[in-house]
């Protein structure tokens, strides 16, 4: 697949909306846009294929189940995996599974962009400083957002629409070199990340009531025969009335 120059500044834009620090989305939810899930299944849709990438930004999304950045920390970026790493899985006409060996090494990459977006971002605030003792409130506005989004901008979009357009061809001519053993050596790899990302889910789950609904719905979609989507319902239900009840509770308690 060629992707196009228009297609490559799209998917440019997928990465700087999704990035932490992005402010224009706010109401959607930067954090689940930054999801590969989620910008995959975007960058599907702009390289005329959504399902497919959908289904690699699912597989991609898997590692990265139990991600946070507490306290502004990145120590990978799953908005860049997923959108860098959809589109080149999808130009490069891969499976899920290597799509995901690909796109874990672009993650970690992603704190190179915010290492630099958070150090060139303090001078922004010196600035802002500076304004706040003359006491010009619109200029502090205007370095809040201005400066930063446009610099922002220019770190995330250029190159990933440059690796976007330029990379896609090197990447399927790399695959292409690799076809046999050592791409099964690398879906094999593919394989056990997610499980790593599951494992990571489970054990942050390992709280008090937490897991048993987790077995729960394990056993229902193994046993039950029901396909994701009512058992998605029924806990959904559970989840609402498992919650209204123990917050009544706790809140009588309290008064």
């Amino acid at each position: 697949m060629q992707i196009s120059i228009v297609q490559s500044i799209l998917i440019g834009l997928v990465y700087y909306l999704g990035i932490n620090g992005t402010p224009w989305i706010t109401l959607v939810g930067t954090h689940g846009w930054m999801r590969p899930l989620v910008n995959g299944t975007i960058v599907g849709l702009i390289l005329g294929d959504p399902v497919q990438g959908c289904i690699i930004g699912a597989a991609i999304n898997l590692p990265y189940l139990a991600f946070i950045s507490a306290g502004g920390t990145v120590a990978m970026d799953p908005a860049l995996a997923g959108t860098l790493g959809t589109a080149l899985a999808m130009a490069a006409n891969v499976e899920p599974a290597v799509a995901v060996t690909l796109a874990v090494p672009l993650g970690l990459l992603g704190t190179l962009v915010w290492v630099a977006h958070m150090t060139v971002d303090i001078t922004f605030v010196h600035m802002a400083d500076k304004a706040a003792e003359k006491g010009d409130i619109d200029r502090i506005n205007f370095l809040h957002i201005v400066p930063p989004q446009l610099f922002l901008l220019a770190i995330t979009v250029i190159p990933v629409a440059l690796a976007s357009y330029l990379g896609a061809d090197a990447v399927a001519g790399v695959i292409d070199k690799l076809g046999g053993k050592p791409l099964e050596v690398l879906s094999t790899i593919g394989g056990i990340l997610p499980a790593l990302g599951i494992a990571m889910n489970l054990r942050s789950m390992n709280g008090k009531g937490t897991l048993i609904f987790f077995l729960l719905g394990f056993l229902l979609s193994i046993y039950s025969g029901l396909p994701t989507l009512p058992i998605s319902v029924f806990a959904a239900v559970i989840a609402y009335v498992f919650t209204e009840l123990y917050l009544n509770k706790k809140n009588g308690r309290a008064a």
